[in-house]
């Protein structure tokens, strides 16, 4: 059996790609790892708000899964839509690195704690609102482009540090430039970060699939992002909204506490809900219900207007 594997082409996106690759290989399974140009790495000029969430970095890859032309597509979960496109399924998430976003500096003393005014980088519209909402001394600066053009960019000076997803700081070995873990408390993460997603044609071969699930899936990630993702879909959210959720195992139950905040950082409605590991999407769906009744669906109505114009 051989398994072609599809992936963006950045270093992280390959060294998720070439960790599934030995894990199919250990079960002496043959596999080929196809690589692909999607539109969130093209644009790098505006930010994904203005692309367009859906399917940013997704898209490309899903036409070669239809076309058949590979397997499997690789994809870092929070990247991954909460809705898919019909014809498509994702079939595994691994066992999840630290959730928590990191700082990232040339200069060892920023810290958002210390009460020094500094610049931050970063893409995502989370980050920004929570800094606005939590740290509101703290300036930040678009920064797109794959971890190794944004470091160029911290060392060329466009900020002083970067905010970035721990998975992705570790994975590609910056471990010594992290100045802080940040609270899950404070700067919950997106919905699936720390995980890998593994995602398929729904008219993949059956015993291929079965095996993929069995090696790959973890069932621990399973139930957590199981909730995150209910929770996301709810709310229609993407990437370009400023809604989190991080889901946690307490012993037969799944927790899940997030929320939304509004961009400017002045309204956050948060909360938490447990369900059983079973039916972990219902604390996910209960979780969304809260937010959307307690003031959610009018934040998530000014979002859009202002990203729409």
């Amino acid at each position: 059996m051989n398994i072609r594997i599809g992936t963006r082409k950045s270093k992280l996106a390959l060294w998720q790609a070439y960790h599934i690759q030995d894990k199919l290989e250990a079960e002496g399974v043959s596999t080929e790892i196809v690589e692909i140009e999607t539109k969130g790495d093209k644009i790098l000029d505006v930010t994904i708000a203005k692309i367009g969430s859906k399917g940013v970095f997704t898209e490309e890859i899903e036409a070669q899964l239809r076309a058949g032309s590979i397997d499997i597509a690789v994809h870092s979960a929070k990247d991954m839509q909460s809705v898919l496109p019909e014809g498509f399924e994702i079939i595994a998430f691994t066992q999840r690195e630290t959730e928590n976003d990191v700082l990232v500096s040339e200069d060892s003393s920023l810290v958002l704690t210390n009460g020094v005014s500094f610049t931050v980088g970063t893409s995502s519209t989370r980050r920004v609102a929570l800094l606005r909402h939590f740290y509101p001394g703290i300036k930040t600066v678009d920064m797109r482009g794959n971890l190794q053009t944004r470091l160029q960019k911290l060392k060329d000076g466009q900020c002083d540090a970067l905010m970035l997803a721990f998975a992705g700081v570790h994975r590609m070995g910056y471990d010594d430039m992290i100045t802080q873990h940040i609270s899950l408390e404070e700067l919950t993460p997106p919905v699936g970060q720390g995980s890998i997603a593994i995602e398929t044609s729904t008219r993949l071969d059956e015993s291929k699939k079965q095996l993929i699930k069995d090696t790959l899936n973890y069932q621990d990630a399973w139930d957590c992002l199981s909730a995150e993702r209910a929770y996301l879909r709810k709310l229609e959210g993407g990437c370009s909204i400023p809604a989190f959720a991080n889901a946690q195992l307490k012993g037969t139950e799944v927790e899940i506490k997030g929320g939304i905040v509004s961009l400017d950082g002045t309204q956050m409605i948060r909360a938490s809900f447990s369900a059983s590991r079973h039916e972990a999407y219902l604390a996910g769906e209960l979780l969304a219900d809260h937010v959307l009744s307690h003031g959610g669906q009018e934040i998530l109505s000014g979002i859009r207007r202002q990203q729409a114009s």
